[in-house]
């Protein structure tokens, strides 16, 4: 089984499209440089974020090797399956493992609401054909199932189920997980307005959106929970949090996309059926980013970058 260490900052990365609406390498590039120098621990590609409801297979898994040749092993490289059948998703984690992949995060079965045995097979069957390790994406609030405690208990049995995205925005869930579970799963954050919250309840990573647009405040904030270094972790927390909230929007592509260009690490293009941002809507998202640059804080040594160079 491939392994790695399952903790610290993921970001769920934005898919970059030309103006003709083709995968656009070189302004993704610049993004994952800019991810990598902020010291992030791996990526996530083909999620929510990344419009993987409008990627062709052909696209994810050319997205996929391209990032795992880019990244040299730096970090892993994790790849969503959200497939509408077992057969489809097994055979997605199968060319995802061919193709150099180092994990999968995996929702339940798309389209369908699942109940808990239905769910709990999909995830094992996937989970018992590769030998790749795997982060449960747990997001009731908008993909309506739930994998709950007692569904991780019979995850629990598949040694490569290792981590979930916790995204039931509840914070009192990541306690009820160690209480539960210890330390078998690892627990990443999934909702960027509650993540520092997540984070000193004991969640070990965080899987991040607006750290597309922000990757050193991110880490930053990451880094000094972890080194209990609560004040300087919050003072730059509330400076992000009107930013972080574009994260919990039915457009937090098109938002997201917006912060990127403001600080210069993406571009706008979206594929459709999205459009971008116009009116009232984009003023008022555009202010709220520009307010937080007018105020970006000073970060405090050590507080990102590449873990090899730098220490807290």
């Amino acid at each position: 089984m491939i392994t790695f260490d399952w903790k610290g900052v993921l970001p769920a990365v934005t898919t970059k499209f030309t103006d003709n609406d083709e995968l656009d390498f070189d302004a993704f590039d610049i993004n994952l440089n800019a991810q990598l120098e902020a010291g992030v621990d791996g990526f996530i590609l083909g999620g929510s974020l990344g419009e993987a409801s409008v990627l062709s297979d052909d696209e994810k898994f050319a997205l996929l090797t391209h990032t795992v040749e880019f990244v040299k092993g730096k970090v892993p490289v994790i790849l969503n399956i959200a497939e509408q059948t077992t057969k489809a998703a097994v055979a997605y984690a199968q060319k995802a493992f061919d193709k150099g992949a180092d994990g999968l995060m995996l929702l339940p079965p798309m389209r369908y609401n699942s109940e808990a045995r239905e769910t709990v097979a999909y995830l094992t069957t996937i989970a018992k054909s590769t030998e790749l390790p795997i982060m449960i994406y747990n997001n009731p609030v908008d993909y309506k199932v739930e994998v709950t405690l007692d569904m991780f208990e019979e995850l629990a049995a598949y040694e490569n189920i290792q981590a979930v995205k916790e995204s039931t925005r509840d914070i009192s869930n990541v306690t009820r997980m160690i209480n539960r579970f210890g330390e078998r799963f690892k627990i990443f954050t999934g909702v960027d307005p509650l993540a520092m919250e997540s984070l000193v309840m004991g969640a070990d990573g965080w899987v991040a959106g607006l750290v597309d647009a922000f990757p050193k405040e991110t880490v930053a904030i990451y880094r000094l929970v972890k080194a209990k270094r609560y004040d300087e972790a919050l003072a730059i927390y509330r400076w992000f949090l009107p930013v972080l909230e574009l994260d919990i929007h039915p457009k937090l592509v098109q938002y997201i996309k917006l912060a990127e260009v403001a600080t210069g690490i993406g571009t706008e293009n979206v594929r459709a059926p999205r459009l971008p941002l116009i009116g009232a809507e984009r003023e008022k998202v555009q202010k709220i980013i520009n307010d937080a640059l007018a105020a970006r804080p000073e970060l405090p040594v050590g507080s990102w970058g590449k873990l090899t160079e730098v220490a807290l």
